[in-house]
Order: structure tokens, then sequence, then C-alpha cells
């Protein structure tokens, strides 16, 4: 960057982008966010998720996902990450009062660990319900395995074999007996991984996300195409499972290593269309339309660029497909799987 220029991630910075919104009677629901209290991992609370949705685009509903924001710290271990369930519940509360034209987040995907005995994990689950005021809808207990966390600025640290542990099999099991959904974060070399899970409970909906954060970081730097070949196979592979669905979104991550959240400006739509639609297109190929829907990612893919261009690229990689495919994946997607 040239001495002087915005610092990104600054209001000065975002505005050098300065985008009409496209098609603003686009219903859309948002299925990936985060909230983060002052002092968390990214700092954004619900004023700021409120000041992005309202931009212009016609967003209805959000879906916020867990991020190890503000746990209990006392209590049973595998009790505390219901604290963060009531976090997310009150904070939605106070929006609704303080910002009523915001959408509503509509569910929580919540964190606890598969693993736990059935009992204990009923205990877990059942916290969440109560803390989450009829928005509890699924849990997130990632799979990202960071071969290099060094060279990482978020970087996975589930344990090796995790996928094939047989009490994380039958947790993830035990969500779809409960009506619940299993999402999963991991990295471009462990969508076999994801399959495996899948395979392993047919009959729980499993969400696929971010692509399965292709990385371009580390020993992976430079192997864009040798990365996204593999990757095609793979996404093939596992679209043939029918319980899962995918999130088209969230790598706008530095990890991806477009470079966007260092640079002298953030992309506009159509750099970003150019730079990612490939990745789109193939994925909505294999799924299906019924089984994509696109999600924000924010406040972490908010390093790279703003809420209201982020939609306007998705809107112009949509424009290929028909109204039915485009409301599918801007929303009837994200209602049907986490039943909102």
């Amino acid at each position: 960057m040239q001495p002087g220029s915005p610092a990104p991630g600054s209001p000065e910075w975002f505005a050098q982008v300065d985008e009409e919104v496209m098609d603003p009677g686009r219903e859309i629901v948002d299925p990936h966010h985060h909230l983060w209290p002052e002092g968390g991992a990214l700092p954004y609370g619900i004023a700021d998720l409120s000041a992005d949705t309202l931009v212009g685009h016609r967003v209805v509903q959000t879906v916020f996902i867990e991020c190890h924001a503000s746990y209990e710290t006392d209590g049973p271990r595998h009790l505390r990450p219901v604290g963060e369930t009531r976090f997310v519940a009150s904070s939605d509360d106070e929006m609704r009062t303080a910002h009523p034209d915001a959408p509503p987040i509509a569910g929580i995907v919540a964190s606890a660990d598969l693993t736990l005995e059935t009992s204990q994990l009923d205990e877990v689950l059942d916290a969440h319900v109560e803390a989450a005021g009829g928005r509890f809808v699924g849990i997130r207990d990632a799979l990202a395995r960071a071969l290099e966390p060094e060279v990482m600025a978020i970087a996975g640290t589930a344990p090796e074999g995790k996928s094939a542990d047989p009490a994380f099999q039958a947790g993830v099991r035990h969500l779809g007996e409960r009506g619940l959904t299993y999402d999963s974060w991991h990295y471009h070399y462990q969508l076999t991984e994801l399959a495996e899970v899948a395979d392993a409970a047919p009959d729980t909906t499993i969400v696929h996300d971010h692509f399965g954060t292709p990385l371009a970081v580390g020993q992976f730097e430079g192997k864009t195409e040798e990365i996204f070949a593999q990757w095609q196979i793979d996404t093939a592979a596992l679209a043939e499972r029918p319980n899962v669905v995918a999130k088209l979104g969230g790598m706008a991550m530095p990890d991806n290593g477009f470079g966007w959240h260092a640079a002298a400006r953030p992309p506009t739509s159509d750099e970003f269309v150019e730079a990612q639609a490939r990745w789109y297109h193939h994925t909505i190929e294999c799924f299906g339309a019924e089984r994509c829907m696109f999600e924000s990612n924010f406040p972490v893919d908010r390093l790279s660029l703003s809420y209201s261009v982020l939609w306007n690229a998705l809107k112009k990689i949509a424009s290929e497909y028909s109204e039915d495919e485009q409301a599918a994946m801007f929303a009837g997607t994200a209602r049907r799987t986490y039943r909102i």
C-alpha cells in the first residue's frame, strides 16, 4: 500500500468501493454470520450486524454460527458453550427493540462436543434449547485441522481422525434424531472426511461450510490450480451424499489467499466474481440449487469487502440461474435446512 492509504477495514477503506445495490427486492436469508463482544476474537456486535444487514439488500432473516464467543467461565466444562447461545439470544432481543427494521436472528447453530456420551450431549442440547428462546437449530463441531497453524490467520484445531471417531459419528447421528443439523468448517484436503461423516449419519442434515475452505498460504501458496482440480473431484463426490447441503461463500478470508484484506482498496463485485465464480458454479452444478445457499460469513469476510459489495457479487454469480434456483440459493434452502 502507498503511504497514507486508508487502513484496510477502516470506513475510509470501504468507502473507496461504493456500488448501487443490485436487485434490492431479492429476499435474502443470510445463513452464516458470527457475533463477538468487545474484546472477542473479532469484535462484531448486534449494532454492527444491523448496520450491515440494513445497507439496502433485502435481508429478512439470519442464522448465527458458533464462534467460541461468550462462553461461560465456570461450571461444568461441557455446558460452557451455552453461554454463547445466551449471548446471541439476548443480543437478538436487544436488536428487535433498538433496531426493529433489522432482520431477526432466526436460527442459532451452537457448539457442543459431539463425542460426549448421549446423556451428557442431551444435557447440552437441552440447555441450548432453553437458552435460545426458540432459535436453536443445530450444532457446529468443526473438523478443521490446520497442517501449518503458524502461517494461518485462522487455524482450525480439530484432532486428526475426528471424522472417523465412532463417538463423534454417533453424536452427529444423534443430532439428526433430534431434528438438528450438523455444520462443519473444514479445509479443502478434508472433503473426504466430511463425506465419511455423511455416510455414517445418513439421516442427519450436514452443512458443508465455505466450499471446504480452499487454502493458498504456506505449503499451498501458488498451488491454486492443482488444488482446484482435486477440489472439483472431491466436491462432486461429496455431493453424491443426499444429506449434505453446501454453503456458498466464506472464501474471502486471509487464508484463502486472495490478499484483499491487505490491499490498497477492497475488491469491486466484478473483481470478486472474476476471482471466485468458478468455485460457485462448480458447487451449484454438483449439488443443485436446492442444496445450495449463499452466505456472508461476516465479520470474517468483512476483512476483505463490505456486506453490500459481497451480496452484489453473489447476485451477479446467481444471475445465470433461473428465478426458482435463485430463490432457493438466496433464501429457500436456508429456510428448509434450518427449519426457520
